[in-house]
């Protein structure tokens, strides 16, 4: 048997108060939410998406296929809300995976974790611009070194609204701009949680780095004269 295909229609979360930004253009819109690692991106999306969809706008949403901590037919927050979904790995798939006739009902498009897509820009003029939906974007504008990550800060010329979100920093409480990776990976895309990451100030954020290259140095340290030995 078929697994049963995302809903477009009902979206089954919590109620917000929150208000979209309405426009009386006959074009698209692209919205933009960024931050660090547990700023609540993706409950703002959610938030934004069952807006949409209580004032009778068609919805779907979309995550990469790279994130399975939750399974791939939903988006988790770290709060524990959840929404039906489709997992792709790349967006130029969507309107395949979904039908036509579906995505001509569409009338917005919520993308999760967009860092991961690398046809983000040009997914989001064709949907804004020739097909006229609106597109809400939730992902991190930077890696754990502060580097762009993936076409998340390409789309920004794009858009109509930029929301910046702010973490509590874990170590003093200040607000958190940035994401500190706590173990000693170096590859750009390391999709983990709490165990991996944490939130952090400016100052922490920069005494974490040194904290973390010294120890790194003394395991690079410790292997070289391991394998002197051997």
């Amino acid at each position: 048997m078929p697994s049963p295909r995302p809903p477009i229609f009902s979206i089954p979360i919590r109620q917000s108060h929150i208000e979209t930004p309405q426009s009386s253009s006959p074009c698209g819109e692209v919205h933009v939410i960024v931050g660090p690692m547990f700023a609540g991106k993706t409950t703002t999306l959610l938030h934004r998406i069952q807006a949409e969809s209580n004032n009778g706008r068609t919805v779907a949403v979309i995550k990469s296929n790279k994130d399975t901590r939750y399974g791939l037919d939903s988006i988790v927050t770290h709060d524990g809300m959840k929404l039906p979904c489709w997992a792709l790995a790349n967006l130029s798939s969507f309107r395949q995976k979904i039908g036509p006739d579906a995505y001509d009902q569409l009338d917005v498009i919520g993308i999760d974790e967009a860092q991961f897509f690398e046809d983000l820009y040009d997914f989001c003029c064709e949907t804004a611009e020739h097909d006229c939906k609106t597109v809400i974007v939730a992902g991190l504008d930077g890696d754990y070194l502060r580097r762009s990550f993936g076409s998340v800060l390409n789309i920004i010329p794009l858009a109509n609204s930029v929301t910046k979100l702010t973490a509590r920093c874990e170590l003093c409480g200040k607000q958190a701009f940035f994401t500190l990776r706590k173990t000693d990976e170096t590859e750009t895309e390391l999709i983990g949680g709490a165990e991996v990451y944490m939130p952090v100030c400016r100052q922490h954020y920069v005494d974490g780095q040194v904290v973390i290259g010294a120890a790194r140095s003394v395991l690079e340290s410790k292997k070289l004269q391991c394998g002197t030995c051997a």
